[in-house]
């Protein structure tokens, strides 16, 4: 068995080798040569902490495995450590032995980034010039990084339910070379062409009359039943994609909207039909799409198997008798 440790991830895997993973495994997923398995998530009654299980195997990359981890909201201020912890397993599909371990939570950041910035680069409108971010924590920045490389934006402005971490937005707009302003959430939804929103919030922040025609939002905080980002209004009124719709209409951002009558299942579309031309995606300027991304396993096992292949070439894997 292979072990690519925490440790190794930043030097093996970059912003460009993760947004050719997940859109690959996207457009897997809507061809049938890939598919999740179902999600475990529960809290375990202790730190408040989520753990859980998401795996699956894609017949085209050849990945098999899991993702095991979850959410440890206690862990920056007691441990100094990123409260997402997690690790992925990869297996031999031919005989189902064991192939790697390998850190996840850089991986686990960077896919979540690249899932938002496959929706930019496939849905936003090409002229968007102003990004907004709805959450200014670890994972924002990581989200921003990646939405910048899609579009020629000229502006960033964002809102936090702690303002003091908005600094984290600003910092990166200004290595980006744009002006960040933070602004009020209706100023927010009427300014900004894409927004981002990744929080980890029971309650919506951003309502349907905030948005205006043309935007495109990718929720990206959404991954377990009783979650919320958005009015389900809002749905109602976009053109809604996700990662997978089984886990959108269950655990994403959708769910609410399906519990409320305003959609259903037939509703909601893979963003991987989009990728494979078997969806026209954004139809006109006016056009609200917003993405649903709820976090599939397989797309922590294509940049996992991404970065067992690098590490072996480097040299930095270590190799046990397992």
């Amino acid at each position: 068995m292979l072990i690519i440790p925490e440790r190794e991830i930043a030097d093996l895997m970059t912003r460009d080798a993760a947004f050719d993973a997940v859109s690959g495994v996207f457009a897997a997923m809507a061809s049938q040569d890939a598919y999740n398995f179902p999600v475990i998530r529960e809290a375990i009654g202790h730190e408040d902490a989520l753990f859980g299980f998401k795996g699956g195997f894609d017949k085209t990359g050849m990945a098999l495995g899991l993702k095991t981890g979850g959410y440890w909201p206690h862990n920056m201020e007691k441990h100094g450590a990123i409260n997402h912890q997690s690790t992925i397993f990869l297996f031999d599909p031919d005989t189902g032995k064991v192939r790697a371990m390998v850190g996840g939570n850089l991986l686990t950041a960077l896919r979540t980034a690249a899932a938002s910035s496959v929706s930019i680069k496939h849905l936003a409108r090409k002229d968007a010039k102003v990004i907004g971010m709805i959450g200014a924590g670890h994972q924002a920045t990581f989200q921003l990084r990646a939405a910048l490389e899609q579009r020629a934006f000229e502006k960033v402005i964002g809102w936090n339910y702690h303002p003091d971490m908005l600094p984290n937005l600003e910092k990166v707009a200004a290595q980006a070379g744009l002006p960040f302003e933070a602004v009020e959430l209706d100023q927010l939804g009427h300014e900004a062409d894409v927004i981002i929103s990744i929080t980890s919030a029971f309650a919506p922040s951003l309502m349907d009359a905030h948005v205006s025609p043309g935007t495109h939002i990718a929720c990206m905080g959404t991954d377990t039943k009783g979650k919320q980002e958005v009015e389900p209004k809002l749905l109602a009124r976009a053109t809604v994609f996700t990662d997978e719709v089984a886990q959108s209409i269950t655990i994403g951002e959708a769910q609410h909207a399906i519990a409320e009558g305003l959609i259903t299942q037939s509703d909601v579309h893979q963003l991987g039909a989009v990728i494979n031309a078997a969806h026209a995606g954004r139809t006109s300027d006016d056009e609200i799409t917003l993405f649903d991304g709820t976090g599939v396993g397989l797309q922590d096992l294509a940049v996992a198997a991404r970065v067992v292949d690098l590490a072996v070439k480097k040299g930095v894997a270590i190799e046990i008798d397992f």
